[in-house]
């Protein structure tokens, strides 16, 4: 579905002033706020693990690129591990989650996400080879990404709006079009390799996007469950998580700052439809894939 919104919106031209894209736009924004606040209340409900997450917000708008995020959460991690208190620590009673996974192979896969993490920039830059460097953009941006979907929302901005590989608004259109799908938000990997600006794109370019985003993830859920039961148990590991979830909140903070609001709303009307969405989604419970169709269609009548 989202491979074919893509073709749609690249066989229309420049639709960057549309009203339906000013529509999936505000809905982003909304979106996104919603997503924000629904953290905010699950990841910081104290002041410290706030503090942890105003402070990474701040990094990453003061410098913004992947570089700066990346230490952010590094840094709210260590903040966590040396501020945090251990009786803020949940799960410790939880039922043991066992799946057998042999050390071999999952010491193989760890090995491999390290690889091709470290390896993929170096192999991308000697050898100037495009599907090489997308596969790369896509798998760093899987592989960093921590706390749900919405958060690879600033790492893939970095990555292809940044470096001119897509427009900010075709950027920003696909995401709000991603909310109105099933499945998990890295789908939205599909829509972006289909309509980058350079070779390769379309269906080849969607296909190494899509398997790009999800390989890290897959290697590093086979890699880490023979040792999970013992890692999750651990006082330091439970406070360094709670300051990386933390972070995690002020980093899509900061995105829904920049370019999510910023880009979002261009007008008073656009900020109209973005509260009107925002308020559907928190106070009336509707459906996210509902909420984006009706911004849509309130863009293109009033935007």
């Amino acid at each position: 579905m989202l491979i074919a919104f893509a073709y749609g919106v690249t066989s229309l031209g420049d639709m960057a002033n549309a009203g339906w894209i000013l529509g999936l736009k505000a809905a982003a924004v909304a979106v996104v706020a919603h997503a924000v606040l629904g953290m905010a209340r699950t990841l910081t409900p104290d002041a410290r693990r706030a503090t942890i997450a105003v402070a990474t917000m701040t990094i990453v708008l003061l410098v913004p690129n992947i570089v700066a995020q990346v230490g952010a959460i590094v840094t709210a991690g260590i903040a966590g591990l040396l501020w945090l208190r251990p009786s803020l620590a949940t799960g410790g009673d939880a039922v043991p989650f066992t799946v057998r996974v042999p050390r071999s192979v999952a010491v193989s896969s760890l090995v491999v996400f390290g690889a091709l993490l470290a390896g993929l920039p170096i192999l991308a830059a000697s050898t100037g080879n495009a599907a090489v460097g997308l596969f790369d953009i896509f798998y760093r941006a899987g592989a960093l990404v921590f706390g749900g979907g919405h958060v690879v929302l600033p790492l893939l901005q970095a990555e292809t709006v940044q470096t001119g590989l897509i427009a900010q608004d075709t950027f920003l259109a696909g995401y709000g079009a991603a909310q109105a799908v099933p499945g998990p938000l890295f789908t939205f990997a599909a829509y972006l390799g289909t309509v980058a600006e350079t070779s390769p794109s379309g269906l080849l370019g969607a296909a190494i996007a899509l398997c790009a985003v999800f390989l890290p993830a897959t290697l590093l859920v086979v890699g880490v469950l023979p040792f999970w039961e013992g890692l999750r148990r651990a006082p330091y590991m439970q406070r360094a998580l709670m300051g990386v979830n933390a972070g995690v909140v002020g980093l899509l903070a900061a995105a829904l700052y920049t370019p999510v609001f910023t880009e979002g709303i261009t007008s008073t009307l656009a900020l109209v439809v973005a509260a009107a969405a925002f308020v559907a989604l928190t106070a009336w419970k509707a459906p996210a894939w509902a909420v984006v169709i009706v911004s849509a269609l309130a863009g293109w009548v009033i935007l």
